[in-house]
């Protein structure tokens, strides 16, 4: 406990899953926390994305730690509005060290029948909307004179590839490409930079009929029990899924100082899902 204490995060898909579950944990670690989420539907998505109410609890859980937050609702595609909400935060908060650019969506589709809105927003979304996010936050660690942490979420898809998912394989990585150029570039101010790359976690972009349909083309209604199945095959250990959590403490080792000398690196937590 306590290893982040004094320092700020800025977390993007915060509302749920992954990006709630990072601000929570490095709350928990002595952080305060600007959070983003688009909290609203994105289009081309299958399932459901991030409400209004759902960042509202990730700030009930980051206040119930005793940490301050400032949250917004913002698209990572949108420039402006994330520069505007990460000067907010820091003019508030007082400072930034950590950037976890985590936003992202997933719409599986054969590379060949996929329309060009579904491509786009894809690569919109995971790969320029991390772009931006870094292009409107790092700078404030850069300022603040004292090193930093930025950690980009990829994905086990951008070394392992699998059938249906070249748009999103391509953006996750891209990312990892952004962060080793970034890595170069912001070692002299002693701000580290690094992507990590988690197999499927179970969260709501992971939990829906798409993503079941995915995983079990062979039947015409796959339940999670199905994907659980198939998923099982992928990883040497024994899972089907991570539990967001898991993400969290890979999250956590690279931030803190106990990855104080790590930079530019991939790193996977994927339960031997590339063996």
């Amino acid at each position: 406990m306590g290893r982040l204490e004094g320092k700020v995060v800025f977390v993007t898909g915060a509302a749920r899953g992954q990006g709630r579950s990072h601000a929570v944990h490095l709350a928990r670690e002595g952080a305060d926390v600007i959070a983003v989420d688009v909290c609203r539907q994105v289009e081309t998505v299958p399932y459901p994305t991030a409400a209004p109410e759902d960042l509202a609890e990730t700030v009930r859980q980051v206040e119930a730690l005793d940490r301050r937050i400032v949250a917004a609702e913002v698209d990572v595609r949108d420039l402006a509005a994330l520069t505007k909400v990460v000067d907010d935060g820091v003019a508030e908060l007082g400072r930034l060290d950590i950037v976890l650019a985590n936003a992202g969506i997933s719409t599986p589709a054969p590379t060949l029948e996929m329309d060009e809105e579904t491509w786009q927003t894809m690569i919109d979304v995971n790969l320029t909307g991390v772009w931006k996010t870094l292009r409107a936050s790092v700078p404030h660690v850069v300022a603040g004179g004292r090193g930093g942490s930025v950690v980009i979420t990829s994905s086990l898809a951008a070394i392992y590839a699998n059938p249906n998912t070249a748009h999103y394989s391509a953006a996750k990585a891209g990312l990892v490409m952004l962060a080793k150029v970034m890595a170069k570039e912001l070692a002299p101010h002693r701000i580290r930079v690094n992507t990590i790359h988690p197999t499927t976690v179970a969260t709501d972009m992971i939990l829906n009929d798409a993503t079941y349909r995915l995983f079990r083309p062979d039947l015409e209604a796959p339940t999670r029990a199905d994907f659980e199945e198939a998923a099982l095959t992928l990883n040497a250990l024994p899972v089907p899924a991570l539990e967001a959590a898991d993400i969290s403490n890979a999250v956590l080792y690279l931030v803190s100082d106990d990855g104080r000398y790590v930079t530019g690196t991939t790193h996977v937590v994927d339960a031997g899902g590339q063996l």
